[in-house]
């Protein structure tokens, strides 16, 4: 069998969602198979174990040559590929293709992402008006992979694709600690996400007037006309308790991670939560909004509120300063993020890879 591995979406300036995907389960599914990585950056082999096969191809934002690429693979002998998008070129194939859709996120919140040029903000945006382009691309692949549960019921449900469709979990690249923790070290709470409208920033800020013993640092890149926004409906007292860092390196991120009382997200949709699974890998117990991805993610770790209320948000960070609350938590925090493993997800990919073949 000749395997290739999409990992032209791999960013060599800092990770994204997709990014690391790509980069973990290939690093787990080259443990124990035969791969050769798709690289159109030659920048992207830092990021990928040393010695791998490549085959240097187009970037994936030039539609022409896309189109083109089933031909070279044709010519390289490739008898199945896996892409960790749905964009993938597929005209003339002669092999099995596995596309990836993560989630239907942007098909309800349409902004695309920051660091696309104008041209493709555009295509993305048109892209997402319809289900039809997704389901032509879904279709004309050989079975369709998906990062969760929760995705997968809305792509049946949404009839986007005819294929099978497996689930192949996303997992933290942070280490997970061998012990749980004892004790909180802070009464700090971490966000770590954007700040577009959906993720509902607003409300851990208002929930801070309830909780003035404990501290908010918001870990993400913000511009200072969004910041203001957010702070605008809060009082003085509370603001003085919330810190905005405007992005922070990984190391930074995991020593801030390990001091926090709880990491906290009030977001009203999802496509995953990796920063969920970071933080329970840490001990870290999880406060999260009441919506079906989270409950998927950090089932009974999870401690859930109404995210349209401030207050419960802030009774939810309470309960945890009960006798014995807290380390609960952190135990339980622990035990579910085993059950993310890149290993385990690359041998779900390895199964699906080895059916198409029989």
């Amino acid at each position: 069998m000749s395997l290739f591995f999409d990992c032209r979406f791999i960013r060599v300036d800092h990770h994204d969602g997709i990014s690391r995907f790509s980069s973990e389960l290939f690093r787990s599914i080259s443990k124990t198979t035969s791969v050769t990585a798709l690289i159109c950056d030659k920048q992207q082999l830092k990021e990928l174990p040393q010695g791998i096969q490549y085959l240097l191809v187009n970037d994936p934002k030039n539609a022409l040559r896309e189109l083109l690429l089933p031909g070279k693979l044709n010519k390289q002998g490739a008898s199945v590929v896996f892409s960790p998008m749905q964009t993938m070129g597929s005209l003339g194939k002669r092999y099995k293709l596995i596309l990836t859709l993560h989630d239907l996120i942007y098909y309800k919140h349409r902004k695309p992402p920051a660091f696309l040029s104008l041209p493709i903000k555009l295509a993305w945006r048109m892209f997402h008006l319809s289900f039809s382009p997704v389901r032509f691309l879904l279709n004309r692949a050989d079975a369709v992979v998906t990062i969760s549960e929760t995705s997968k019921s809305l792509i049946e449900r949404n009839r986007l694709t005819r294929r099978s469709v497996t689930v192949v979990y996303n997992a933290s690249s942070i280490p997970v600690v061998k012990l749980s923790k004892k004790e909180p070290t802070t009464k700090n709470l971490l966000y770590m996400g954007s700040f577009m409208p959906y993720k509902n920033v607003e409300l851990l800020i208002k929930g801070m007037e309830n909780l003035p013993e404990f501290t908010l640092t918001l870990c993400s890149k913000i511009d200072r006309k969004r910041r203001d926004q957010l702070l605008a409906s809060s009082s003085q007292e509370a603001r003085s308790r919330i810190a905005f860092v405007n992005g922070m390196s990984e190391s930074k991120y995991l020593e801030m991670l390990d001091e926090s009382f709880a990491l906290v997200t009030a977001s009203k949709d999802e496509g995953f939560g990796i920063p969920v699974i970071e933080a329970m890998s840490r001990s870290i117990p999880v406060v999260l909004s009441d919506i079906k991805i989270f409950r998927e993610v950090a089932s009974r770790a999870g401690h859930y509120f109404d995210p349209d209320s401030p207050s419960a948000f802030a009774l939810e960070i309470k309960s945890l300063e009960e006798i014995g609350s807290w380390q609960k938590a952190s135990k339980t925090s622990l035990e579910r993020a085993r059950a993310f493993d890149w290993d385990e997800s690359a041998e779900k990919l390895n199964l699906l890879i080895q059916s198409l073949r029989s």
